[in-house]
């Protein structure tokens, strides 16, 4: 699902795609949430890893400006 990004890859992308890339953690990050609380989820790491992902991505973002 959700590899840990680093965050030299990060540092390079513009705006609008770290945008992109952290609504769709989010909506990744939702899904797991569910998916915990109805069934269960096989690999619960995932979760921490989105939120590190997602921290890395607005750190990014708020260092470009």
């Amino acid at each position: 699902m959700a590899d840990v990004m680093k965050f030299e890859e990060v540092k390079g992308l513009d705006g609008a795609t770290i945008d992109a890339k952290v609504s769709e953690a989010k909506r990744d990050l939702f899904k797991l949430k569910m998916e915990k609380a109805t069934s269960g989820l096989e690999k619960p790491h995932q979760i921490k890893v989105i939120k590190k992902n997602i921290a890395k991505l607005l750190t990014a973002k708020s260092l470009a400006k």
